[in-house]
């Protein structure tokens, strides 16, 4: 439930930041000049504290009016975002702590993950679980080429939560950027080392998460 109202809060967050730029172009040129040239926070800011201007036109201050509730809808919408986030923070790390130490591993990544993965027992194997997540290869060749590709199915959520904590790995995790590397010598594209990439995360983290009612849960290494 966390999950689905963060995520919900940060679709209107987004649509609310969509709403501030669309009401920025149409501004009196006044306004366009104040705001011109900073970066999106800074723009919420300025929009967000603006005050009444009974001195100018009609339309400037019904638009000071509009630019500043919406950027404070932004704020709130965000405060509330960072509010859940912290709150699923503290359940992962009392539920399954060492799951934030993996690499490439954030408490929003961590939660899905381990919500999609449920209970020890409920998918039969890591390729099941591979499967539920979208991360399993489906033969796709053609002709002299033998090759695969993701699978599209399965639960869109985990399968994001996967690609998150790839793309962390390859920017941070050297033993990552030396896997790739490697796979990459063998003549794989960059979307192929990513594929394999998460199927080797599918992996690790199935197999942690089903000797989770076990004391000493080793944090092995998926390379």
């Amino acid at each position: 439930m966390l999950l689905a109202t963060r995520h919900s809060a940060c679709a209107a967050k987004v649509g609310a930041t969509n709403q501030l730029k669309a009401l920025i172009v149409g501004a009196p040129e006044e306004l366009r000049a104040e705001l011109r040239g900073l970066a999106t926070r800074r723009q919420v800011a300025r929009c967000a504290a603006l005050r009444d201007r009974p001195a100018r036109s009609l339309e400037h201050r019904m638009t000071v009016r509009a630019l500043r509730s919406t950027a404070q809808r932004i704020q709130l919408l965000a405060a509330e975002a960072a509010g859940l986030r912290a709150e699923l923070e503290r359940l992962v790390a009392a539920i399954v702590p060492w799951l934030l130490e993996l690499p490439g591993v954030g408490p929003i990544s961590a939660a899905q993950v381990l919500v999609s993965w449920s209970y020890a027992g409920r998918l039969r194997s890591e390729a099941a679980f591979a499967a539920l997540a979208g991360a399993n290869p489906i033969p796709a060749s053609s002709g002299q080429v033998t090759r695969h590709r993701l699978n599209r199915g399965g639960d869109g959520q985990l399968n994001r939560a996967l690609h998150t904590i790839v793309v962390a790995r390859l920017r941070d995790d050297p033993e990552a950027r030396a896997y790739a590397a490697r796979r990459r010598g063998e003549g794989k594209s960059t979307r192929d080392v990513r594929r394999c990439l998460k199927r080797a995360v599918a992996r690790q983290l199935f197999k942690l998460l089903e000797r989770l009612d076990r004391p000493g849960v080793q944090l092995a290494n998926v390379w």
